[in-house]
């Protein structure tokens, strides 16, 4: 759960949050341009935004973790290379277009980089590139070479709000979570609202600190971490091209505690994980799935994610109908599909905490079926309702709760538990990738 239950009445209330949570560790800045340009594949005038993030001197202790689709982008190629350099000096994030399987795409992200390393006085394989956005169209290379000097000449280490939002795309709002300890601080933004299921959703995550910790321990750490965040998130179960996420200490600050920092960081991972599944593209209800009882983690973890990806069932979620029959059927389907022997004469079932399944049987009743829609209207982010002319009305631009549909699965066959997080299937998750690249 997220390390704080946080309600916002307005856009304005989340900004000032955002805001007050934003403060660069020691050892960093950030800085953006905005420019118009014209997609070669496409050719109708279109925006970007070119994110830098730097550090006052390049660092050794820096890790990284990449998508598992097998078509990944340029910048990923670059990224798994760079992994191999002995410093870290500078990130350079692009919107709009993911740089995947492009001619020339490497070639481009490694121009790009050259050009960030000049303006900044470090190696050119010291930069990581990073790139957002339709998948199969090619960078604007002379476009971003001209609007670096802007980006540069923008670095500030004040906030890290600037580059939280140059990262979004469809997203509704930037997400920072940060943690204080020992006086240094974590401090992480994301990006990513629909392609989520890392497998390491576009989704990038950049994780700061100045808290010293080894180059080794803090790939360690930041595996863990993942482990347990980013890879127990789905919003559409699509892997996209790109995830990636990068955490790079400009190691200012000696660690005293370096579980207590794993701990934290672990947090801001899993806080920054529910915050892209909540900002996920026509998500209206967040799902939370916690399945125990399991054989092992992994088939725990599996089942949650096939029953956040069941389109019907998230269907009935988005329309508030406690349909359990679908829930039900998602886990048979699992589990004759992936685990055919597993028996599930024990299985038991809860939404909300009301138990709806115990061995092989419904439990059901009228009282219990009000309970159930009062349940997921108050998980509900925003109600949807079209216009006039057919039209649904935007969603909310900012979190107004944390509240989650509540969904607890008991195997009763082992030790194994994991919690999965998704979103239901809605009307402005189709409209909004039908219309995607228009």
């Amino acid at each position: 759960m997220p390390s704080t239950q946080l309600t916002f009445s307005s856009r304005d209330a989340h900004r000032t949050w955002l805001a007050s949570q934003a403060s660069l560790p020691a050892g960093f800045r950030v800085g953006t341009t905005r420019f118009e340009f014209m997609p070669r594949e496409a050719p109708k005038p279109a925006k970007m935004t070119l994110t830098l993030i730097t550090l006052d001197q390049p660092t050794p202790d820096f890790a990284a973790m990449f998508t598992r689709n097998a078509f990944p982008g340029a910048p990923i190629i670059v990224g798994r290379k760079r992994l191999d350099e002995p410093a870290l000096g500078a990130i350079i994030v692009n919107n709009k277009i993911s740089n995947v399987c492009a001619p020339g795409g490497v070639e481009a992200s490694e121009q790009i980089c050259a050009k960030a390393a000049a303006l900044l006085g470090i190696a050119p394989t010291s930069v990581l590139p990073s790139s957002t956005g339709v998948i199969g169209w090619t960078l604007p290379v002379d476009a971003i070479l001209n609007g670096l000097p802007a980006a540069a000449a923008s670095l500030t280490a004040s906030s890290i709000l600037p580059a939280a939002e140059g990262i979004v795309t469809t997203d509704l709002y930037p997400k920072i979570r940060r943690a204080d300890l020992g006086g240094g601080s974590i401090v992480g933004i994301a990006k990513g609202a629909g392609m989520i299921e890392p497998n390491l959703a576009t989704m990038l995550v950049y994780i700061l600190t100045d808290i010293a910790i080894p180059r080794a321990e803090l790939r360690t750490m930041l595996a863990r971490a993942v482990d347990v965040s980013f890879n127990t998130i789905s919003i559409d179960s699509d892997t996209s091209t790109s995830d990636t996420v990068a955490l790079v200490s400009s190691s200012k600050v000696p660690c005293s505690d370096k579980a207590a920092f794993e701990k934290a960081l672990t947090q801001v991972c899993r806080d920054l994980a529910e915050d892209v599944v909540r900002n996920g593209e026509g998500v209206r209800h967040v799902i939370r799935v916690n399945v125990k009882g399991a054989p092992s983690r992994e088939i725990s973890r599996a089942l949650g994610k096939a029953i956040v990806n069941a389109p019907l069932f998230k269907c009935a979620v988005a329309g508030n109908d406690p349909n359990v029959g679908r829930l039900v059927q998602a886990i048979g389907k699992h589990v004759g599909a992936h685990a055919p022997g597993l028996d599930l004469s024990r299985l038991s079932a809860r939404i909300g905490g009301i138990e709806i399944f115990a061995n092989g049987a419904f439990r059901l009743d009228p009282t219990k079926e009000t309970a159930l829609v009062a349940h997921l209207k108050g998980a509900e982010l925003y109600a949807s309702a079209p216009t006039k002319d057919g039209v649904f009305a935007p969603p909310v631009d900012f979190p107004p709760h944390e509240r989650c549909v509540e969904i607890e699965v008991d195997l009763a066959n082992g030790a194994g538990e994991c919690t999965v997080f998704g979103g239901d299937l809605t009307h402005e998750y189709v409209s909004e990738n039908a219309d995607y690249r228009s």
